[in-house]
């Protein structure tokens, strides 16, 4: 999310479009005007103005275990030095799909999928062999039982 958006209050219309692509993704502009009385331009132009200062994005999700990526993990990192060199290093991998630079027992959490174990191994290697790694803790996913982008907007 950009500097901007994190500063600037949505208003409750830009709020409630949101709320209404989270319910649905594929909801048409029309239908969202409806909900919230802007014609379908009005929400077409909120909508990308949403996009391009990086509020929100709408993706696909889908769940890696039945597309043929045997392992999604969890990895917990302990490091020195420069949080942010380190977890911008680690974002740049093509495998790894989210970084973020936490409080508590880690310092950064990664999380990816792979097709196979050699693989896992091959990227955990990979992330051992950054220098300011100090250690990693890895939590094998086996079902995934809940994953929801649904919180609302505040």
């Amino acid at each position: 999310m950009s500097e901007t958006a994190r500063r600037a209050p949505l208003d409750e219309t830009s709020k409630r479009i949101i709320e209404q692509l989270q319910e649905d993704g594929r909801r048409s502009y029309a239908a969202i005007g409806k909900a919230v009385g802007l014609s379908e331009a009005a929400v077409r132009q909120r909508v990308q103005r949403l996009l391009d200062t990086g509020v929100m994005q709408i993706v696909g999700v889908t769940d890696p275990m039945m597309l043929g990526f045997s392992r999604q993990t969890m990895i917990g990192i302990k490091c020195r030095g420069d949080l942010e060199e380190v977890a911008d290093e680690l974002a740049a991998m093509p495998e790894i799909d989210y970084v973020v630079i936490t409080a508590g027992s880690f310092d950064l959490l990664v999380e990816l999928v792979a097709e196979t174990d050699e693989q896992l191994l091959e990227i955990l290697g990979r992330i051992r062999s950054v220098p300011a790694v100090v250690s990693t803790e890895s939590f094998v996913y086996l079902k995934l039982r809940k994953q929801t982008y649904s919180w609302g907007t505040r």
